[in-house]
């Protein structure tokens, strides 16, 4: 007897990964940290530079995410004076802007010519 899960489980798996690699780019990139040899640190270096080409689409993808945020959240403090339901696009808003400012640095770092 096999533990396969049933269609629609293992479907839902997929869209579930998909949606996170839509929205999250950690799974790009290497983990230098856990390079054991100066030859692995390099390899996990240059791979995580190749991979930096993707970071713009990422950075497009939060700040939408932070524009709309906002936007709804002046338009629920102003159309239906929800103050509780406006703090929480706002604090959604802050969340975003803040993924913005990791993805940019991480942009700008990963791109910058490499010290000797």
């Amino acid at each position: 007897m096999t533990c396969e899960p049933h269609r629609g489980e293992s479907a839902e798996l997929r869209f579930r990964t998909l949606l996170y690699r839509f929205m999250f780019f950690d799974w790009l990139f290497h983990d230098v940290g856990s390079a054991r040899t100066p030859f692995e640190r390099h390899a996990a270096t240059q791979h995580n530079r190749r991979m930096s080409k993707y970071l713009p689409v990422y950075l497009r993808r939060w700040s939408l995410l932070t524009v709309l945020d906002f936007a709804l959240g002046c338009l629920v403090e102003r159309a239906l004076q929800a103050t509780l339901l406006s703090a929480w696009f706002f604090t959604w808003t802050c969340i975003t802007a803040t993924g913005t400012v990791v993805i940019t640095v991480a942009w700008i770092f990963l791109t910058q010519p490499q010290q000797p």
